[in-house]
């Protein structure tokens, strides 16, 4: 009887902190409620076929998802297309390109910075003016991000929150 309830007490921590995590998560930029971050994608996104370039909406894809560009699945919610004016550059890759590796297989770990100019192993970025509103609730010392070319918009980057489970567009600034 004495194993019975103690397994009953630790069942019910861990149900507790697990609770606990979760909600602690939200309030600092965790997970929208009811939706689980996938793991990096394999890849990439494919080129879309988009001819006009309207803002996507994300908060009515499906209920609970973040209101911002994320990855459901091999999905990836919020592309709008080559033509969007946005992310349109003049002078593309201006300061090079990445070099240090793309997709699941290149997890790097953010060491500062904010959406203006942060780094991670030296590499410095800086995230699309457009999407600044979208990486709010990123921890730019400590998230997690996987790095992937953009097919659409040239000069940009997609970088990947792990945590979040969404991207927003970046610019390379260099490495030191």
């Amino acid at each position: 009887m004495r194993n019975a309830v103690g397994l009953f007490t630790v069942l019910t921590l861990a149900a507790f902190g697990a609770a606990y995590a979760q909600e602690r998560g939200q309030e600092h930029g965790g997970p929208a409620h009811g939706f689980t971050p996938s793991k990096p994608p394999a890849k990439g996104p494919a080129p879309t076929h988009n001819t006009a370039a309207a803002p996507a909406q994300f908060n009515h894809e499906k209920p609970g998802h973040p209101d911002a560009p994320h990855v459901d699945g091999n999905k990836w919610v919020g592309r709008t297309g080559p033509n969007d004016p946005r992310y349109h550059l003049d002078h593309p890759w201006e300061h090079g390109h990445f070099t240090a590796g793309f997709g699941p297989s290149h997890v790097f770990r953010l060491a500062g910075g904010d959406p203006s100019r942060f780094w991670f192993n030296g590499f410095y970025f800086s995230v699309a003016p457009v999407d600044v509103g979208y990486c709010s609730g990123w921890l730019w010392d400590s998230d997690n991000i996987v790095i992937y070319e953009d097919p659409d918009a040239p000069g940009y980057y997609l970088a990947f929150n792990v945590r979040l489970g969404t991207y927003v567009h970046v610019l390379f600034l260099g490495n030191s």
